[in-house]
């Protein structure tokens, strides 16, 4: 056996650990079938369909993982997840994915994802429900994105699409979730 193929083995283990270890998700039974691709509604614009991330992961090939757009460009939809004739979930492999990248201070491949996240999990935290006004002014703000969208949020506006005021119902229960679940994480 040459030098490399044992590094990429040596590589392949650790990954795969960290990943099962962190998410809980062993994706070493994944035989690239193919069936998460053919549910997933934004397949098409994955640079590697959920069954080609699952391989990269076991071979070790962690650059490719943390550099591909796949986990970002997930919906949660679970459609993957219930395909699997592995029963592996899927979904939260791409999830545990960028956990691991924001522990480890990676960039995200599209950090727009990435901030609309954090928004929005901070903007549940806050209010205990999504004020949707205040999320997308703070997500502007972030991105620097100020009159992107504008059209539509005015639409959205003369709709009655948005609350003006946000409704503080259900924050303390939600912070309360938050606080169990990062515990739960540094276990």
């Amino acid at each position: 056996m040459n030098e490399t193929a044992i590094q990429i083995n040596e590589n392949s283990v650790r990954f795969t650990d960290v990943v099962s270890a962190a998410g809980g998700v062993d994706v070493s039974y994944c035989y690239q079938c193919g069936k998460c691709a053919t549910g997933c509604p934004v397949a098409y614009k994955m640079d590697l369909v959920p069954a080609q991330l699952m391989h990269a992961i076991q071979l070790g090939m962690e650059d490719v993982v943390y550099n591909s757009k796949t986990m970002w460009l997930c919906a949660s939809c679970l459609m993957c997840t219930t395909r699997c004739p592995q029963d592996i979930d899927i979904a939260e492999a791409l999830s545990t994915i960028k956990i691991l990248m924001d522990r480890e201070r990676r960039k995200p491949r599209l950090p727009e994802v990435h901030k609309f996240n954090k928004n929005f999990l901070q903007n549940l935290n806050l209010f205990g429900r999504i004020y949707e006004l205040g999320m997308v002014g703070m997500l502007k703000l972030k991105t620097g994105k100020y009159t992107e969208d504008m059209a539509m949020g005015m639409k959205m506006l003369r709709k009655d699409k948005f609350n003006l005021l946000p409704r503080f119902e259900g924050g303390s229960v939600v912070r309360k979730i938050r606080k169990r679940l990062k515990k739960q994480e540094k276990k």
